[in-house]
Parts: structure tokens; sequence; C-alpha cells
């Protein structure tokens, strides 16, 4: 069984729509609340464009221990969000939530990035 190209971008294009649900649902859900508590507003990271918090803030929920750590000996560590703030003031669930919306980012976005590649190479004609 061959998947063809537009079986493809419709999966992809399933992700994305997936992913922009749960952007929602973790912004409203997490990033409201943590937008609320004064010792955290402050460590969500830099908001380049309205909703760029909720990207700081699930990327820093997912970051492993060795890379936080050097997010913080770096000069522009004012960028990300504070992963050791952000685990006090969350539950397990939005830690969960946070994983689950931040992998289907990467992975839809990568999945796009790289059908647009393959296209370009010709490999779908």
């Amino acid at each position: 069984m061959v998947i063809s190209e537009s079986q493809l971008f419709a999966f992809l294009m399933l992700g994305v729509f997936i992913t922009c649900i749960l952007f929602v649902l973790f912004g409203q859900l997490t990033v409201r609340k943590l937008r609320k508590k004064p010792e955290v507003k402050d460590k969500l990271g830099i908001e380049f464009a309205s909703g760029w918090d909720i990207l700081n803030v699930a990327s820093a929920l997912c970051r492993p221990k060795w890379m936080d750590n050097r997010y913080k000996k770096s000069r522009l560590s004012g960028l990300a969000a504070n992963a050791e703030v952000l685990y006090q003031h969350t539950t397990l669930f939005d830690r969960i939530l946070a994983r689950i919306f931040w992998y289907s980012y990467v992975m839809s976005g990568s999945g796009l990035i790289l059908m647009l590649i393959l296209n370009l190479l010709g490999v779908f004609d």
C-alpha cells in the first residue's frame, strides 16, 4: 500500500489542526493560570508575538535538565521560560498537556517542512 502525496498532506494537516486545538487548550488551562501569579509572570520568557509565551512554557516543560542548565548559563537566558519556577507552579496534568502539545507542534511542523523539501526535490512527481 503506497501513500500518495495528498494523503500524506491530509494526515499532516490533521496533525496541525489537532495542534491548534491543543495550543488553545494549553494556553487557557495552564498559561493563563501562570500569567496571573506575580512570582511566575516575569519568568515566562520573551513574548515576540501574542501567544509566544505559550510556546515558551511548553518548551520549558519539555526540555531535558541538561539543556535547561545550558540555557541558564547563556547570555540569552531571558528569552526562554524558567523551567524550575514552572515546575513549582504546575501540576502533573499541566506537564503532560505541555508535552502532548509541544511534541505534536514539533512533529507536524517538521513533517510539513520535510514534505516541502521532498516536493522541491521531485520525490512526489
